[in-house]
């Protein structure tokens, strides 16, 4: 089975949503296949479906004045940040073609990374059992994660601290568990190349779920979603 992996660069939070809920539409009629897009975002909170407003430490005026970003969004999970040196993922797969469901799917996305660091930075990270997801490397999370998933399909995804700027989680409480937040860059002291980053995601994401790697730019994404409408209508005519 073949992976696209659309690396994206940095895109604002919205438009990347509603890339999203676009690629999610195509991936249930079956116009594309399983689908990761790597990107950054600049700046953002975003709120999951079980968020506490409390959470967030700075008033929607004073983030406004930086530039912040505010999205409630359809995703599990309560608040988590987003912003450049970060490495965002968010998969769309067909759940119901795969041997797992949801719980499944995000342990193999964490062993991913695991491995990843391990491999690639020589850093030892964890899963924690129970009700925390993430990546965690001692008591701080590295990598954070919260899904959506309709019709078989996910969306949203994890959020990988490379060279992120962790003060900025200074403004939440993230996913309201009161814990700690690392990156690679914290951990080794120094940054890394973050091309080279994405890179690594999304090899390792491929591979630990047995997927060939298919690289594809998002123009030729979005070609091949018109393409495959294109090809279903004139089948139907």
């Amino acid at each position: 089975m073949q992976l696209n992996i659309c690396k994206i660069g940095q895109m604002p939070y919205d438009q990347a949503l509603q890339l999203q809920y676009a690629l999610k539409g195509a991936r249930q009629q079956d116009k594309i296949g399983n689908t990761l897009l790597l990107l950054e975002h600049p700046p953002v909170i975003t709120l999951g479906v079980r968020a506490d407003q409390a959470n967030i430490y700075r008033t929607r005026e004073q983030l406004a004045a930086d530039q912040v970003a505010v999205h409630e969004v359809n995703r599990g999970g309560d608040v988590t940040y987003h912003g450049p040196g970060q490495v965002i993922g968010y998969p769309i797969v067909q759940l119901k073609e795969l041997s797992g469901g949801i719980r499944w799917f995000i342990q193999t996305m964490e062993q991913a990374m695991i491995d990843l660091l391990l491999q690639q930075y020589r850093i030892e990270a964890h899963q924690r059992p129970g009700k925390y997801t993430g990546v965690w490397v001692g008591e701080r999370k590295i990598t954070a994660f919260g899904l959506a998933v309709s019709q078989g399909v996910t969306m949203h995804g994890f959020a990988f601290n490379v060279n992120t700027n962790l003060a900025h989680f200074s403004w939440i409480n993230p996913c309201g568990l009161s814990l700690g937040v690392t990156s690679v860059a914290e951990e080794l002291g120094h940054a890394v190349d973050l091309n080279q980053a994405f890179q690594h995601t999304g090899k390792s994401f491929a591979e630990h779920f047995g997927w060939d790697t298919n690289w594809i730019t998002l123009p030729a994404l979005k070609k091949m979603m018109a393409c495959q409408g294109e090809n279903q209508a004139d089948g139907e005519a």
